[in-house]
């Protein structure tokens, strides 16, 4: 008699449950050192959106050019759309060794024990994205990333995927407009707490379980890169999109610890210069990317798309502005300090 269908998330579980033991396993027999160099090598790159948005094709790109410096011995093994772990489950995937590689949103880090990568969804708080890499690719950034190492995970670097945009069945172009709204985020107290200071209330969902939210109306709405809500189908679910640019989403790409260090020191030197050049042109293709969205929302037809005024956006950032006072002792006091520090360096630059 065949088993019953289990739900998805069941299957993960045990799915993930399989993989750590024979991953655990096989990552204490791997050699390393010299002896290691000539060894096939297979990474399992996992991650939650679809290949055309800009972290999809960022991986591809990082399996591409793997594939021609190994002469294939190092095979990356692409994962995209949350086809093995999903916004719930994969940090911890990835901490017990049941895949590689991820390259989670920087909201994910607050729950593992990383408040301060919180920085990064405070509202209004960059203008422009050269404000980002100013941090990203600063000693600031580089501290982040170190801190990892105390939870199993080795950072390797950040791109970006834009700002984010809201949605509903209603334009969103003042604060009065979002009251009542059910509106999805991801697991950060520091953007539920900029839905409640909108009097929104926030709704925290898997990326992969968002777009059925809102058609089945669990949800009214979200925030996301034009691109995102594109590739993910949202416009056929909601009505309208308002070009807030209200906040910065970006990744880090991180790897199991015990997985990169058991690599010899040049398949790390290789994977490392492959994933910096992946990255960058991930960064040189996100606005283009969002842009190409948002050229094919208009032309789609099926959601209007509101274009807010410096005033109306004054006002949206005005109603916002206590969460970045609310939340300063959860992010950390000094890491405040730091990325205002960081900043106004980036203004003088």
């Amino acid at each position: 008699m065949p088993a019953p269908d289990l739900p998805a998330l069941s299957r993960r579980r045990l799915c993930l449950r399989g993989l750590t033991a024979s991953a655990l396993g096989s990552t204490l027999a791997w050699p390393t050192g010299a002896r290691g160099r000539t060894r096939p090598v297979t990474l399992r790159f996992s991650h939650v959106v679809a290949q055309q948005t800009p972290k999809g094709l960022a991986a591809l790109r990082f399996q591409q050019l793997v594939a021609q410096r190994s002469g294939g011995r190092i095979r990356v093994l692409l994962y995209p759309d949350a086809q093995l772990y999903g916004d719930d489950d994969e940090m911890q995937a990835l901490q017990l060794g049941a895949v590689d590689m991820l390259a989670p949103s920087l909201s994910k880090f607050g729950r593992i024990g990383f408040p301060e990568f919180e920085l990064f969804d405070l509202p209004f708080l960059f203008g422009q994205v050269a404000d980002v890499r100013r941090i990203t690719q600063g000693p600031l950034g580089q501290r982040l990333l170190e801190g990892l190492g105390r939870q199993g995970l080795t950072g390797l670097g950040y791109f970006d995927n834009g700002f984010k945009q809201m949605s509903a069945n209603r334009p969103l172009l003042a604060p009065e407009d979002f009251v009542g709204l059910r509106m999805r985020v991801q697991a950060s107290r520091v953007i539920a707490a900029q839905m409640r200071a909108l009097g929104a209330q926030p709704v925290t969902l898997a990326f992969s379980e968002t777009r059925r939210a809102l058609e089945t109306g669990v949800v009214d709405g979200t925030e996301n890169p034009v691109s995102n809500f594109w590739t993910q189908g949202m416009h056929q679910v909601q009505s309208d999109l308002s070009l807030t640019e209200h906040g910065y989403l970006g990744y880090a790409v991180v790897a199991n610890r015990r997985f990169w260090l058991s690599l010899a020191a040049a398949d790390r030197e290789l994977l490392g210069q492959a994933l910096s050049e992946a990255l960058s042109y991930g960064n040189q293709i996100a606005d283009a990317q969002n842009e190409k969205a948002l050229a094919a929302l208009r032309q789609a037809g099926t959601t209007r798309i509101h274009v807010l005024s410096e005033a109306q956006r004054e006002r949206l950032r005005h109603a916002v502005e206590p969460v970045h006072k609310a939340l300063a002792n959860r992010i950390g006091l000094p890491w405040m300090d730091a990325m205002r520090d960081a900043l106004k360096q980036s203004v003088k630059g």
